[in-house]
C-alpha cells in the first residue's frame, strides 16, 4: 500500500473521479449524522458531540496528514480512511450496545473524524495530475460526492432506524451495517484508483517539469497561502451560517406573514439547499476552468454579499426570493470547497498540492465554528430582547456581508508566488520517479 499504483498503458483517467466519488460519496455521511441525534438524546444532550469531534480531527488529520498522503500515494491515504471511518462505526456500534456513550464520541468523532480527514484529500493531488486541463472539474467532480452524500445517508439511515428500531440495539445495528457498507464501497476506490506515469524524455534520467511548484512547508510562508485561508474562511462561514439554520430561519422570516412556512415545507426548504450545495461543487468548479479561479471567488464572494443583501432587505417581502438567494450563497458554498484545490494548483503546483489542501482546511474548521456561532448567538440575543421574525438575523446577515468583503479583499490581495518559494525542477521530478514503481 505504501506504493502508489502505476497506470498500466491505455488506462483511462476517466476511471479515476469513479474512484474518489466512492470515498467521498461514503464519507459524506456525516452531514447525515443529525438523523442519529433524536434517538441519543436518551444518552445524554451531548449527541452532538460526535459529529463536532470529527469536523474538528478532519481539519487537524487533513492539516498534519497531509504530507504523508503526498509521500505514500492515493491507495495509502483511501486505505487508511477506509479503516477509520469504518472502524469509527463499528466502535460507535460496541458504544451503542453497551450504553457507553463515550464509544460513540470516540469512534464516530475520533477515529472516524481520522478517516474524515484523510479521505477527503486522499484523491485531490491525483486528480489534479490526471486532468491538468481541468482541474476544476475533476476535483468538482470528487468533493461533489462529500455534499451529496448526505443526501444517500440520510434516507438510508432513517429507514435503518425504522426497521430495527430506535433502542440501543437497532442504533447499534445501523452503525454496524454502516461500517460493514461503507468498507465494501470504500474498497472499489481503493481497488480502482491510479497514479499517471511520469514521462521521461531520456530513458531512465528524470522528466524536466515546468511551470511553479511549491512544497508543503515553504507555502505556508507565503502571503498567498494566508490569502486564500481567509478567502476560504470567509466563504464558508457564509454558507453554513444558512445551512446549519436553514429550517428554522425560513419559518421565522415567514412566521407573521399571511403564508408562514411549515415543517414539511422548511424540511424541503433543507432539501433543496443540499442540492444547491451539491451542484455548485461542480458546476461553479468546472466553471472556474473556463473564466479562471480568481474571477470564479470574485463571484462566490461579492455576488454572495450581494444576495446576503437582498435577503436583509426584501426577504421577508417574497418567498420566492428568499429561496432563490439561499440557494445562490449555498451553491458558492460548494462552489468555494471544490475550486481551492485548483486555486492552489494554479499558485503552488502540483507538487504538493495536497498536503497544501489539508493544511488550509483548517480554515472549514475554524468557519465550521464561527458560523453558527454567528447566527445563532445573535439569534438568541435578539429573542431575549423581545425580537422575533427577521429582525432575528438583520446583524447576522450584515456581519456575513462584511465577512464577505473581507473574503472579496484577501482574494484580490492574491499574486503569483515569488520565486524564492520555488523548487528545483529536478528536486519534483526526482521525488516523482522515487514514489513510482518500475514499469
Amino acid at each position: 500500500m505504501s506504493s502508489p499504483p502505476l497506470a498500466p498503458p491505455g488506462w483511462s483517467r476517466w476511471l479515476v473521479p469513479p474512484a474518489a466519488l466512492s470515498v467521498h460519496l461514503s464519507i459524506g455521511q456525516a452531514y447525515a449524522w443529525s438523523v442519529f441525534k433524536p434517538p441519543l438524546e436518551l444518552d445524554g444532550t451531548q449527541s452532538a458531540l460526535p459529529f463536532q469531534l470529527a469536523i474538528v480531527m478532519l481539519g487537524l488529520s487533513a492539516a498534519f496528514g497531509g504530507t504523508l498522503v503526498e509521500r505514500n500515494g492515493p491507495r495509502w491515504a483511501m486505505t487508511v480512511a477506509l479503516v477509520c471511518f469504518s472502524s469509527g462505526f463499528l466502535i460507535s456500534a460496541l458504544g451503542a450496545q453497551t450504553k457507553q456513550f463515550w464509544l460513540i464520541v470516540l469512534g464516530y468523532g475520533f477515529v472516524g473524524g481520522i478517516g474524515l480527514g484523510i479521505g477527503y484529500i486522499s484523491p485531490v493531488s491525483t486528480l489534479i495530475k490526471w486532468f491538468p486541463d481541468r482541474p476544476g472539474m475533476a476535483t468538482g467532480i470528487a468533493i461533489m460526492g462529500f455534499g451529496g452524500g448526505a443526501l444517500i445517508a440520510s434516507p438510508w439511515s432513517a429507514q435503518m432506524l425504522e426497521s430495527f428500531g430506535t433502542d440501543h440495539s437497532g442504533i447499534a445495528l445501523a452503525f454496524l451495517v454502516h461500517g460493514l457498507s461503507y468498507a465494501v464501497f470504500m474498497t472499489l476506490g481503493v481497488l480502482l484508483v491510479r497514479v499517471p506515469r511520469v514521462e521521461r524524455r531520456v530513458e531512465g534520467a528524470p522528466a524536466v517539469v515546468g511551470g511553479v511548484q511549491v512544497s508543503a512547508r515553504s507555502a505556508v510562508r507565503t502571503p498567498q497561502f494566508w490569502c486564500l485561508w481567509v478567502v476560504l474562511c470567509m466563504n464558508v462561514t457564509a454558507g453554513i451560517g444558512i445551512l446549519e439554520k436553514a429550517a428554522p430561519m425560513i419559518t421565522d422570516f415567514f412566521a407573521d406573514s399571511s403564508t408562514p412556512v411549515s415543517a414539511s415545507a422548511a424540511a424541503g426548504f433543507v432539501a433543496l439547499l443540499s442540492a444547491a450545495n451539491m451542484a455548485g461543487r461542480i458546476g461553479w468548479s468546472s466553471a472556474s476552468d473556463l473564466i479562471g479561479r480568481k474571477n470564479i471567488y470574485r463571484v462566490y464572494l461579492g455576488v454572495g454579499a450581494l444576495m446576503y443583501l437582498l435577503i436583509a432587505l426584501f426577504g421577508d417581502s417574497a418567498k420566492p426570493l428568499f429561496v432563490l438567494c439561499a440557494l445562490v450563497i449555498l451553491s458558492f458554498y460548494g462552489g468555494g470547497f471544490a475550486t481551492i484545490p485548483a486555486y492552489l494548483k494554479d499558485l503552488f503546483g502540483t507538487y504538493q498540492v495536497g498536503a497544501i489542501h489539508g493544511r488550509l482546511l483548517t480554515a472549514w474548521s475554524t468557519a465550521g465554528v464561527l458560523g453558527p456561532l454567528i447566527v445563532n448567538w445573535i439569534a438568541d440575543r435578539q429573542k431575549e430582547a423581545g425580537k422575533h421574525g427577521p429582525s432575528l438575523y438583520g446583524l447576522s446577515f450584515g456581519i456575513m456581508i462584511g465577512l464577505l468583503v473581507i473574503g472579496f479583499v484577501a482574494n484580490e490581495l492574491v499574486r503569483p508566488v515569488h520565486a524564492r518559494h520555488h523548487i528545483p525542477a529536478q528536486r519534483e521530478a526526482a521525488d516523482d520517479q522515487r514514489q513510482q514503481p518500475a514499469a
